[in-house]
Protein backbone atom coordinates (compact mmCIF):
# COMPACT_ATOMS: atom_id res chain seq x y z
CA UNK A 1 0.00 0.00 0.00
CA UNK A 2 1.12 3.52 -0.88
CA UNK A 3 1.13 5.30 3.05
CA UNK A 4 1.15 8.74 1.09
CA UNK A 5 -2.19 7.79 -0.72
CA UNK A 6 -3.63 4.55 0.87
CA UNK A 7 -3.96 3.10 -2.52
CA UNK A 8 -2.93 -0.14 -3.52
CA UNK A 9 0.29 -0.15 -5.96
CA UNK A 10 0.62 -2.14 -8.61
CA UNK A 11 3.42 -5.08 -8.70
CA UNK A 12 5.49 -3.10 -11.28
CA UNK A 13 5.46 0.44 -9.91
CA UNK A 14 6.19 -1.87 -6.41
CA UNK A 15 9.06 -3.18 -7.91
CA UNK A 16 10.21 -0.04 -9.41
CA UNK A 17 10.50 1.83 -6.40
CA UNK A 18 12.29 -1.18 -4.40
CA UNK A 19 14.50 -1.28 -7.92
CA UNK A 20 15.49 2.64 -7.68
CA UNK A 21 15.69 2.91 -3.64
CA UNK A 22 18.10 0.37 -3.30
CA UNK A 23 20.36 1.34 -6.78
CA UNK A 24 20.71 4.58 -5.10
CA UNK A 25 21.94 3.04 -2.20
CA UNK A 26 24.06 0.75 -3.79
CA UNK A 27 25.61 3.61 -5.97
CA UNK A 28 25.75 5.98 -2.86
CA UNK A 29 27.89 3.94 -0.77
CA UNK A 30 25.26 3.31 1.80
CA UNK A 31 25.11 -0.55 0.79
CA UNK A 32 28.63 -1.32 0.78
CA UNK A 33 30.29 -3.92 -1.27
CA UNK A 34 29.51 -7.16 0.36
CA UNK A 35 26.61 -6.25 2.01
CA UNK A 36 24.51 -9.00 1.90
CA UNK A 37 20.60 -8.49 0.23
CA UNK A 38 18.17 -10.63 1.96
CA UNK A 39 14.42 -11.06 0.22
CA UNK A 40 12.47 -11.32 3.31
CA UNK A 41 14.36 -8.56 5.54
CA UNK A 42 13.49 -6.18 2.14
CA UNK A 43 10.49 -7.05 1.41
CA UNK A 44 9.39 -6.22 5.23
CA UNK A 45 11.28 -2.97 5.17
CA UNK A 46 9.49 -1.72 2.06
CA UNK A 47 6.00 -3.46 3.41
CA UNK A 48 5.82 -5.14 -0.10
CA UNK A 49 5.63 -9.52 -0.59
CA UNK A 50 8.97 -11.09 -2.12
CA UNK A 51 7.93 -10.77 -6.05
CA UNK A 52 8.82 -7.53 -6.78
CA UNK A 53 11.86 -7.30 -4.56
CA UNK A 54 13.13 -10.48 -6.59
CA UNK A 55 12.17 -8.17 -9.97
CA UNK A 56 14.04 -5.63 -8.26
CA UNK A 57 17.12 -7.88 -7.33
CA UNK A 58 17.35 -9.12 -10.60
CA UNK A 59 17.48 -6.02 -12.05
CA UNK A 60 20.53 -4.80 -10.18
CA UNK A 61 21.99 -8.12 -10.79
CA UNK A 62 21.67 -7.55 -14.30
CA UNK A 63 23.50 -4.40 -13.87
CA UNK A 64 26.50 -5.73 -12.18
CA UNK A 65 25.46 -3.84 -8.76
CA UNK A 66 25.08 -7.38 -6.78
CA UNK A 67 25.94 -11.03 -7.23
CA UNK A 68 24.36 -13.96 -6.36
CA UNK A 69 26.16 -16.12 -3.69
CA UNK A 70 25.65 -20.00 -3.22
CA UNK A 71 23.27 -20.80 -0.30
CA UNK A 72 23.45 -17.01 0.52
CA UNK A 73 21.21 -14.70 -1.48
CA UNK A 74 22.59 -11.58 -3.25
CA UNK A 75 25.49 -9.46 -2.23
CA UNK A 76 26.52 -6.41 -3.19
CA UNK A 77 29.36 -6.84 -5.82
CA UNK A 78 33.36 -5.27 -5.37
CA UNK A 79 34.20 -2.55 -7.27
CA UNK A 80 37.99 -2.80 -8.16
CA UNK A 81 40.29 -0.28 -9.37
CA UNK A 82 41.57 -1.95 -12.47
CA UNK A 83 38.10 -2.05 -13.45
CA UNK A 84 37.84 1.64 -13.14
CA UNK A 85 40.78 2.07 -14.73
CA UNK A 86 39.59 -0.15 -17.77
CA UNK A 87 36.51 1.72 -18.10
CA UNK A 88 38.45 5.40 -18.43
CA UNK A 89 40.05 4.09 -20.68
CA UNK A 90 37.94 2.58 -22.75
CA UNK A 91 35.92 5.80 -22.35
CA UNK A 92 39.19 8.23 -23.95
CA UNK A 93 39.27 5.76 -26.61
CA UNK A 94 35.74 6.49 -27.74
CA UNK A 95 34.53 8.58 -26.21
CA UNK A 96 36.34 11.71 -28.36
CA UNK A 97 34.83 9.76 -31.39
CA UNK A 98 31.26 9.79 -30.18
CA UNK A 99 31.44 13.53 -29.34
CA UNK A 100 32.79 14.57 -32.77
CA UNK A 101 30.55 12.49 -34.39
CA UNK A 102 27.42 13.89 -32.28
CA UNK A 103 28.81 17.53 -33.20
CA UNK A 104 27.72 16.70 -36.98
CA UNK A 105 24.62 16.45 -36.00
CA UNK A 106 24.08 18.72 -33.48
CA UNK A 107 20.65 20.62 -33.26
CA UNK A 108 19.42 23.86 -31.41
CA UNK A 109 17.53 21.81 -29.88
CA UNK A 110 20.72 19.48 -28.35
CA UNK A 111 22.53 22.26 -26.97
CA UNK A 112 19.62 23.53 -25.18
CA UNK A 113 19.19 20.26 -23.72
CA UNK A 114 23.03 19.91 -22.80
CA UNK A 115 22.62 23.51 -21.17
CA UNK A 116 19.55 22.59 -18.67
CA UNK A 117 21.59 19.74 -17.70
CA UNK A 118 24.26 22.44 -17.24
CA UNK A 119 21.90 24.67 -15.19
CA UNK A 120 20.82 21.54 -12.83
CA UNK A 121 24.17 20.88 -12.33
CA UNK A 122 24.63 24.11 -10.43
CA UNK A 123 21.63 23.54 -8.95
CA UNK A 124 22.73 20.25 -7.52
CA UNK A 125 26.40 22.20 -6.07
CA UNK A 126 23.97 24.67 -4.57
CA UNK A 127 21.96 21.96 -2.48
CA UNK A 128 24.76 19.86 -2.31
CA UNK A 129 23.44 16.89 -4.03
CA UNK A 130 26.51 14.94 -5.11
CA UNK A 131 24.16 12.35 -5.99
CA UNK A 132 22.03 14.33 -8.44
CA UNK A 133 25.40 16.18 -10.01
CA UNK A 134 26.96 12.37 -10.68
CA UNK A 135 23.36 11.72 -12.45
CA UNK A 136 23.10 14.80 -14.53
CA UNK A 137 27.22 14.31 -15.21
CA UNK A 138 26.05 11.01 -16.54
CA UNK A 139 23.19 12.99 -19.03
CA UNK A 140 25.75 15.09 -20.24
CA UNK A 141 27.71 12.44 -21.48
CA UNK A 142 25.40 10.37 -22.68
CA UNK A 143 24.10 12.47 -25.15
CA UNK A 144 27.21 12.27 -27.12
CA UNK A 145 26.67 8.30 -27.04
CA UNK A 146 22.99 8.96 -27.89
CA UNK A 147 23.42 11.57 -30.70
CA UNK A 148 26.60 9.60 -32.38
CA UNK A 149 24.52 7.68 -34.87
CA UNK A 150 26.25 4.59 -33.88
CA UNK A 151 24.13 1.99 -31.60
CA UNK A 152 27.37 0.05 -30.68
CA UNK A 153 28.80 2.90 -28.59
CA UNK A 154 25.51 3.78 -27.02
CA UNK A 155 25.36 -0.06 -25.68
CA UNK A 156 28.94 -0.27 -24.28
CA UNK A 157 27.58 3.12 -23.00
CA UNK A 158 24.81 1.46 -21.17
CA UNK A 159 26.49 -0.95 -19.98
CA UNK A 160 29.43 0.91 -18.13
CA UNK A 161 27.64 4.07 -17.06
CA UNK A 162 26.04 2.56 -13.99
CA UNK A 163 29.78 1.49 -12.80
CA UNK A 164 31.10 4.81 -13.85
CA UNK A 165 28.33 6.39 -11.48
CA UNK A 166 29.13 4.23 -8.50
CA UNK A 167 32.93 4.91 -8.50
CA UNK A 168 32.58 8.35 -9.12
CA UNK A 169 29.65 8.92 -5.64
CA UNK A 170 31.52 7.47 -3.76
CA UNK A 171 34.49 9.09 -4.57
CA UNK A 172 32.63 12.48 -4.17
CA UNK A 173 30.25 11.58 -1.67
CA UNK A 174 31.43 13.81 1.02
CA UNK A 175 32.42 16.51 -1.15
CA UNK A 176 30.29 18.53 -4.49
CA UNK A 177 32.48 21.47 -5.80
CA UNK A 178 32.17 23.45 -8.82
CA UNK A 179 34.90 21.89 -10.88
CA UNK A 180 31.86 19.50 -12.79
CA UNK A 181 29.56 22.13 -13.82
CA UNK A 182 32.63 24.49 -14.20
CA UNK A 183 34.61 21.70 -16.43
CA UNK A 184 31.16 20.53 -18.34
CA UNK A 185 30.59 24.71 -19.13
CA UNK A 186 33.90 24.95 -20.46
CA UNK A 187 33.57 21.64 -22.59
CA UNK A 188 30.18 22.99 -24.01
CA UNK A 189 31.25 27.01 -25.03
CA UNK A 190 33.56 24.59 -27.16
CA UNK A 191 31.38 22.67 -28.45
CA UNK A 192 29.15 25.44 -29.58
CA UNK A 193 32.33 27.54 -31.21
CA UNK A 194 31.77 24.17 -33.94
CA UNK A 195 35.60 23.15 -33.04
CA UNK A 196 35.51 19.73 -33.39
CA UNK A 197 38.99 18.68 -32.61
CA UNK A 198 39.80 20.99 -29.48
CA UNK A 199 36.39 19.53 -28.24
CA UNK A 200 37.67 16.15 -28.34
CA UNK A 201 40.77 16.97 -26.91
CA UNK A 202 39.51 19.08 -24.14
CA UNK A 203 37.03 16.06 -23.35
CA UNK A 204 39.57 13.26 -23.57
CA UNK A 205 41.42 15.23 -20.88
CA UNK A 206 38.54 15.75 -18.36
CA UNK A 207 38.17 12.04 -18.83
CA UNK A 208 42.63 11.75 -17.92
CA UNK A 209 41.42 12.94 -14.35
CA UNK A 210 39.42 10.01 -13.12
CA UNK A 211 41.69 7.63 -14.95
CA UNK A 212 44.86 9.24 -13.07
CA UNK A 213 42.79 9.34 -9.68
CA UNK A 214 42.91 5.26 -9.23
CA UNK A 215 46.27 5.60 -9.51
Amino acid sequence: MDITTGEWQNPTSLSEHVYLTLKRKILKGDLPPGHRLIVLDIAKTFDVSQAPVREALERLKQEGLIVGKMNKGSAVSEITLKEIRDIYELRQLIEGHALRETMKALTPEDIAELERILDEMKRAVDENDAYRLVELDMQFHGTFYRRCGNMLLLDIWNGIKTKIMRFISVTNRDHVGDSIPDSHAELLDVIKSGDVDRAAEKLVRGLDFYRNYTG
